[in-house]
């Protein structure tokens, strides 16, 4: 594969990201309207994302299936699945149909997201963060159009007709098909054999990293989650509409577009503990400066730059386990996904339920105190990533 085939792959695989994601993106706008419309509670709303990402528990599996299979068809038919599962949830008249559709959107979105980074590695040659950079602007533009693109839809055919958004995300799996079907080079990553037993071994010779991982991606995660998911829910009950709302989740979203990029390159060039304690410090000042502002005027310009620098440790994060040293590189990263998607629901499910019992003010605030306790870890970084 030349050069240019590299490069194509780069952008063919980035914005597959971009298709698939957007439509993840629809839950956190509407929810407001789904709380309203079912009489959910916070903690009844959080289940609906732990459903999204339950099926994040079988990563692993995916990821020695991944290691044996033509992987290209995780990543051709989830563009798809994912448009069908999420288009209809504002059809959904029950709180279990949404359960049931959340869940086959998190399992597409693990046949996704599992294979392709791999597909990214390998197109990416010495330039590693810059091709993740790529790959993550994809999945951050996604929520940024998302937002904008339910809410009008909702607009334009009440949240009963956003079905009609569907057929998007199978004309994307057909193009990825036309683009992947002669692939040869990622048939061959993914067609390998390991050796039997290896997989255990692989993951306890990374446990200091992933230890170290886990512990960032804890404390950083109560602030992304009260700020994403919960974000429209937090705006309304400060008496701001539902257009208000979702414009200011697309601004925190479309700013982690610039960060994610930025943060890929400058890896590149001063490494990756610097940039990840450098934006992980900016997030945490960030987060509390939102919350002390009561000026509508500086919200959006806030809720940027937050954007920026909380979103930056995506490429950084991926460049990492891409970086490190195993005969299992799909399964590698499927342990981290697991570990990801993990602490994210369980942090969402403590945001749902504080919440519920202090109100979402409170909440907000203790998203902002912990994200201090996400930089000592990003400290420990480089003490584990080369055992």
């Amino acid at each position: 594969m030349n050069k240019t085939q590299h490069k194509n792959q780069v952008l063919t695989i980035s914005l597959a990201h971009l298709a698939h994601d957007t439509y993840s993106a629809f839950l956190a706008p509407i929810l407001p309207l789904l709380i309203e419309k079912l009489g959910m509670s916070l903690a009844m709303s959080a289940f609906l994302d732990i459903a999204r990402k339950l099926p994040s528990l079988l990563n692993p599996f995916f990821g020695l299936l991944a290691e044996r299979t033509d992987a290209r068809y995780f990543v051709i038919l989830s563009p798809a699945l994912t448009a069908f599962s999420m288009s209809l949830l504002g059809v959904s008249n029950s709180y279990a149909l949404l359960l049931i559709l959340l869940t086959i959107s998190g399992i597409s979105s693990t046949l996704f997201h599992i294979p392709s980074p791999g597909i990214i590695k390998a197109s990416s040659g010495d330039k590693l963060g810059r091709g993740m950079s790529f790959y993550m602007v994809g999945g951050e533009l996604a929520r940024t159009v998302g937002p904008l693109l339910i809410t009008g839809a909702v607009s334009l055919w009440s949240l009963e007709g956003t079905w009609r958004l569907m057929p998007f995300g199978f004309l994307a799996s057909l193009i990825l098909y036309y683009r992947l079907k002669d692939f040869t080079f990622t048939q061959k990553k993914f067609t390998k054999k390991s050796e039997k037993g290896s997989a255990m071994v692989e993951v306890k010779r990374f446990l200091p990293l992933f230890s170290v991982m886990s512990g960032f991606m804890f404390f950083q995660s109560a602030m992304k989650m009260a700020t994403t998911l919960y974000l429209a829910v937090y705006l309304t009950q400060h008496g701001f509409s539902l257009w208000y709302a979702s414009i200011a989740l697309s601004i925190l979203q479309f700013f982690g577009v610039i960060g994610t990029f930025l943060s890929g390159n400058i890896s590149d060039k001063i490494g990756r503990q610097k940039t990840l304690v450098m934006m992980s410090t900016g997030a945490a000042i960030t987060m509390s400066l939102f919350l002390l502002s009561n000026s509508v005027y500086i919200t959006f310009p806030l809720l940027a730059l937050l954007g920026i620098f909380m979103f930056a440790n995506g490429p950084i994060m991926l460049s990492v386990i891409h970086e490190v040293q195993t005969e299992m590189p799909t399964f590698i990263n499927s342990v981290y996904m697991t570990i990801n998607f993990s602490i994210s629901s369980i942090v969402v499910l403590a945001m749902g339920v504080f919440g519920d019992k202090l109100g979402l003010d409170t909440t907000y605030l203790i998203a902002s105190v912990l994200a201090y306790f996400a930089i000592p870890f990003a400290l420990l970084l480089n003490h584990t990533r080369h055992l």
